[in-house]
């Protein structure tokens, strides 16, 4: 039988709080920020290393229609996961703030893993397959090189990036940036 790391009580409510505590950490972003030209530089790879995994990924991903298992599911379960964590470094660093370093950390593990998980048994009850997908790719590190699984994936589609609405998160994540700019001018 497979262990849970979280009770679903506490990550069916933290699932709630996801959106309205990301507007609380867009307001500690906002006061805590010290970036600098160097610390810009550093930071903005990352987050656009992040920003491109996401939209990737949301271009493979028909949400509970097909599991998606090509492009960046080929390497990890969780791409979208990985690529906000990617960007929340990469403003972390850019606004050269180890506290919201800390914060954004903190939030991953006790908001992302608790919905992470909630999501994979969501899986496991609508996908046969998932429980074969999930036993050859890891949850959130990825492997390289990709799994092969199952017949032909899901190509990337720009309709899927837009039906997943990853414009949405593209443009709140540069408006973080250009905020970083903004306070380094």
């Amino acid at each position: 039988m497979r262990r849970y790391w979280f009770p679903k009580r506490y990550a069916d409510a933290v699932a709630r709080l996801r959106v309205p505590g990301g507007f609380l950490l867009v307001a500690a972003f906002a006061w805590y920020s010290r970036p600098s030209v160097r610390s810009l530089w550093a930071g903005i790879p990352l987050f656009v290393l992040g920003l491109a995994l996401r939209g990737w990924a949301a271009g493979h991903l028909a949400k509970n229609q097909s599991l998606a298992t090509g492009g960046p599911y080929a390497y990890t379960r969780n791409p979208l996961y990985l690529g906000t964590l990617l960007v929340a470094a990469g403003l972390a660093v850019a606004a050269q703030s180890p506290g919201l370093a800390s914060l954004f950390a903190a939030v991953f593990v006790l908001i992302y893993l608790p919905v992470i998980e909630q999501e994979e048994q969501h899986l496991r009850k609508i996908f046969p397959g998932y429980a074969e997908y999930a036993g050859q790719v890891p949850a959130l590190w990825p492997r390289f090189p990709a799994q092969k699984i199952g017949g032909c994936p899901n190509p990337f589609r720009i309709a899927l990036y837009l039906r997943n609405q990853e414009y949405q998160a593209s443009a709140g994540f540069l408006a973080g940036v250009l905020f970083l700019v903004w306070k380094v001018l």
